[in-house]
């Protein structure tokens, strides 16, 4: 028989094990890209012969024109979600991939973690962006991609209540640090396969820009997108995310 010591001592671990996995369940809920917890978001279809290319944190004046350029050049259009201060300071670019036929979406204003951003200010990011991004392109915005993945019910609330579709992704590499744009196609490649073996669509996220700084090098993802669409042009079919809703 335990003594009334080794008791609440046995109780205490109980009680730290029962909030470890509760914090690790938030924290799944949260931020993993595949977790249905905190509510549906729009991520691929059943269908492993399309693929999304998407790109976050721009517009960058130093390497979103460079990016068009070379969609423009395998005749290819793609997702963008854009951080609406970006947006703001290069209006003109913003324009310009509009006006080239890419889907422009809604990241953010200042790219904050939003699953511990106040209900207030959560919604004055989508609502500021949205409405900058709309009198830019004289288009309506209705997707939407929460910094680093990062949500909770109520995040996808106001997004919905916006009219914007809540999106993640099912394949992403770390193409924002990594110098190798061989290393981030050679992974990316590796998850589209992966994914197509599993009869799934590939909803892949690439970065344009950085949330730290506007004009960051994006080489590196430049070269590895030219990668990818060369790779894949003849046997898949690059999609915008609208093809999925």
């Amino acid at each position: 028989m335990l003594s009334p010591l080794a008791t609440e001592i046995y109780a205490g671990l109980g009680i730290a094990a029962g909030l470890g996995l509760a914090a690790g369940g938030c924290a799944y809920a949260a931020m993993w890209p595949g977790s249905r917890i905190f509510g549906r978001v729009l991520i691929a279809p059943a269908r492993p012969g399309e693929l999304a290319l998407t790109f976050d944190d721009g517009p960058n004046p130093a390497w979103t024109p460079r990016l068009l350029d070379v969609l423009a050049g395998h005749g290819v259009r793609v997702t963008f979600f854009m951080v609406g201060r970006y947006a703001q300071a290069e209006p003109e670019l913003v324009r310009r991939v509009a006006e080239a036929g890419h889907l422009v979406g809604n990241h953010s204003w200042s790219h904050p973690n939003l699953a511990l951003t106040a209900p207030g200010r959560v919604r004055e990011e989508l609502v500021r962006t949205k409405e900058t991004l709309e009198q830019i392109t004289g288009q309506p915005v209705r997707y939407f991609r929460p910094p680093f993945g990062a949500r909770r019910p109520d995040v996808l609330n106001t997004a919905r209540r916006l009219g914007m579709t809540p999106v993640l992704w099912n394949a992403i590499t770390s193409d924002w640090s990594e110098p190798s744009a061989d290393l981030i196609a050679k992974r990316l490649m590796q998850k589209i396969d992966r994914n197509h073996r599993r009869g799934w669509a590939t909803n892949i996220v690439m970065h344009d820009g950085s949330h730290l700084a506007l004009g960051a090098n994006r080489g590196p993802s430049v070269t590895a997108a030219d990668q990818l669409i060369t790779r894949y042009k003849d046997q898949c079919r690059f999609v915008t995310l609208d093809a999925w809703s």
